[in-house]
């Protein structure tokens, strides 16, 4: 939770001052400004300053990003129509969690991605789409798609059910197995970060609205995601945990390559893959205990010298 938004949040709901807001809540000025420099706030005062901000249980970064409560509430229905659409037209054959939002966190989620690649949102929430979802008009697709807010948070959310999905057929396993040790290292990372991957997968002509971070932004994630998978990969050829895919392709596969993937895995087509890099690894390690062995079981057979005949190893 951001204690800086909820307190401007709060002063801006109320219209009064630090001092008057440390009054009715029964602290401190200085405990106002700490608050609103990003210090952590208690449960309890949470509760309290929610309430006077009228914000309910919704982000209170989400709420400042949209421009009020009410347009918040907006966005937020709109959010979860897209995930639930994005959700039911998934092919990979995995659930996408995220999207259910049991936490809470896909409003805040979606908003922080767009406001990192300079999405401007409008203040006021567009008329075109304030719409009743238990009852959505039949040509509601093509508002969507002429408004380029809602239609980024499509695009995005139609790129992550595929990285989700591949994350979900690959990957997840490995970032929970205790040998591998990688959950706080690179795991929480890579799972919390991967609306933002699936963002760097929407094209550059899609990327037109993004406001010119879009770009800088990709690298960075890409660049992310790179180190923490290495360490993934690195920790499973220590191990001897087997690959399935090459878990660099969450990184730099396209979004549709990674769908197709993921449905392999569902369907049981890929169950007795290996990935080379690990069969590479085995065929390394076995050279290394062969090169141990092989002086001693010379020398016990009395060899001294043994010339290798390569011409008997050309597959000729």
């Amino acid at each position: 939770m951001n204690s800086a938004a909820l307190i401007t949040l709060a002063l801006g709901t109320l219209a009064c001052t630090q001092a008057e807001l440390a009054t009715r809540v029964g602290v401190s000025p200085s405990q106002i400004t700490k608050w609103k420099k990003g210090e952590h706030m208690s449960l309890d005062m949470e509760g309290k300053i929610r309430a006077l901000a009228n914000i309910g249980d919704m982000d209170p970064t989400f709420v400042a990003l949209a421009g009020s409560v009410e347009a918040a509430k907006k966005w937020g229905e709109l959010i979860r129509y897209l995930a639930d659409v994005a959700e039911s037209s998934s092919e990979t054959g995995y659930n996408t969690d995220p999207l259910n939002d049991e936490f809470g966190l896909l409003c805040w989620n979606v908003f922080y991605v767009l406001d990192e690649i300079g999405v401007e949102i409008p203040k006021i929430f567009p008329d075109s789409l304030d719409v009743d979802f238990d009852n959505v008009p039949e040509d509601f697709h093509e508002t969507i798609e002429s408004n380029h807010v809602a239609s980024l948070i499509q695009k995005i959310f139609d790129s992550f059910v595929n990285v989700y999905g591949f994350y979900a057929a690959y990957i997840v396993d490995l970032l929970h197995d205790d040998e591998l040790d990688v959950w706080d290292d690179a795991g929480d990372n890579i799972s919390s970060g991967l609306m933002s991957l699936a963002a760097t997968k929407i094209s550059i002509e899609d990327g037109a609205y993004f406001a010119g971070k879009f770009v800088n932004f990709s690298y960075k994630i890409r660049d992310e995601y790179k180190d923490w998978l290495n360490i993934v990969k690195e920790r499973a050829y220590r191990s001897g945990a087997p690959l399935r895919a090459e878990l660099l392709d969450l990184v730099f596969g396209d979004e549709e390559d990674l769908r197709e993937e993921a449905e392999r895995q569902s369907l049981g087509f890929n169950d007795a893959r290996l990935h080379p890099d690990v069969y590479m690894n085995e065929l390394l390690q076995g050279m290394r205990v062969i090169h141990q062995v092989l002086p001693v079981i010379m020398k016990k057979l009395g060899i001294d010298d043994f010339n290798l005949d390569k011409s008997a190893l050309s597959a000729d």
